[in-house]
């Protein structure tokens, strides 16, 4: 752990230019050695271990020659190592790469009969010649919550001092300037002295005025509200036939045009031409009505005359005739008159 004096290995940058050039570069067999220089490196690791045997035994230089041969010897051994685990260069074939290395510090344990198990403890990245650790997760996640909770702590201290509680209009969070400046008239009159007191007729027409101006005050928002109650019964008067389903949307986004569907008055002008259509049918169809039967004149209890008729009164004769009475003739029956 780092004391306070000094930094946490997370925090702080390593490199050595001189180091870097004396290797002839930062590439895939110098990148280890490379790192052993910086304060990241644990001289108890198998890597340590093997350097210093290489150095002392000859017959041991060509492990230590390639990397591609010491890690296969690192992977025969159990306990502390160090990794390459990401090569940008593809093992020097790319040439033109990123430059990043991905070293990891991690543990090995042999299992008879199975796969090693490994545990990661920590990640490096070596960046041109400079080298990083890489932040744990927990680090990254206490971070994060800190930095949320400071946040959340100053809102909270800024929005306690916002709300006003009032037992006439409850808890708000903007002050109302009506009350600040009938606040700030209270004060004043209780600071003015008694010496400089009006006479009761002045205090009665000063309050006689505020009520006025008060009554106007609030007769304005009364005659606001009013004037668009009366504009609101104005228009559904005037347009409560109208509805949206009967003048459709016409047009573009940013060109709506309220237009009456075609289709809709070409269907109420069928339906009208049905009806009247159906309305002759019906009406030829129908058998014709018969004329009405006078009905009989009641002769009961008329006088006697009027129902016989008057026995003086004669046919009247017709013009031409002299008056003479016309002769019956006589039918001839077999022959004879």
């Amino acid at each position: 752990m780092a004391t306070g004096e000094e930094p946490s290995l997370d925090e702080i940058q390593w490199r050595s230019s001189q180091i870097a050039q004396g290797m002839g570069g930062i590439h895939t067999n110098t990148v280890l050695p490379y790192f052993y220089e910086s304060p990241y490196y644990d001289r108890t690791s198998n890597n340590a271990i093997l350097s210093s045997q290489a150095l002392y035994n000859p017959s041991m230089f060509h492990i230590v020659a390639t990397r591609e041969a010491f890690e296969g010897r690192l992977r025969t051994m159990a306990g502390l190592e160090f990794m390459v685990t990401h090569d940008p260069s593809n093992g020097g074939q790319n040439v033109n790469n990123s430059g990043v290395w991905v070293i990891r510090k991690q543990n090995r344990r042999k299992r008879p009969g199975q796969d090693d198990e490994i545990t990661s403890l920590s990640s490096y990245f070596v960046v041109g010649e400079s080298v990083y650790m890489a932040p744990s997760v927990g680090n990254i996640l206490g971070g994060r919550l800190l930095s949320t909770v400071t946040s959340l702590t100053k809102f909270l201290t800024t929005a306690s001092a916002l709300p006003i509680f009032t037992p006439s209009l409850g808890y708000n969070y903007l002050p109302s300037v009506p009350n600040a400046v009938s606040t700030a008239s209270s004060l004043q009159t209780t600071q003015v002295s008694k010496e400089s007191t009006p006479l009761p007729d002045t205090q009665l027409t000063l309050k006689s005025t505020k009520v006025s101006h008060l009554s106007e005050k609030a007769s304005l928002p009364n005659l606001h509200g009013t004037s668009l109650l009366a504009d609101s019964f104005r228009l559904s008067t005037t347009y409560r036939a109208e509805y949206m389903d009967e003048n459709p949307l016409v047009g573009e986004p940013g060109s709506f045009i309220l237009q009456k569907s075609r289709e809709a008055a070409a269907q109420a002008q069928a339906q009208s031409q049905a009806a009247v259509k159906s309305a002759v049918v019906v009406k030829a169809s129908a058998p014709p009505t018969p004329a009405p039967i006078p009905a009989p004149i009641k002769t009961e209890g008329l006088p006697a005359e009027v129902r016989k008729g008057k026995a003086g009164e004669k046919t009247p004769v017709t013009p031409g005739t002299g008056g003479k009475k016309r002769k019956k003739s006589k039918v001839v029956v077999g022959g004879e008159k």
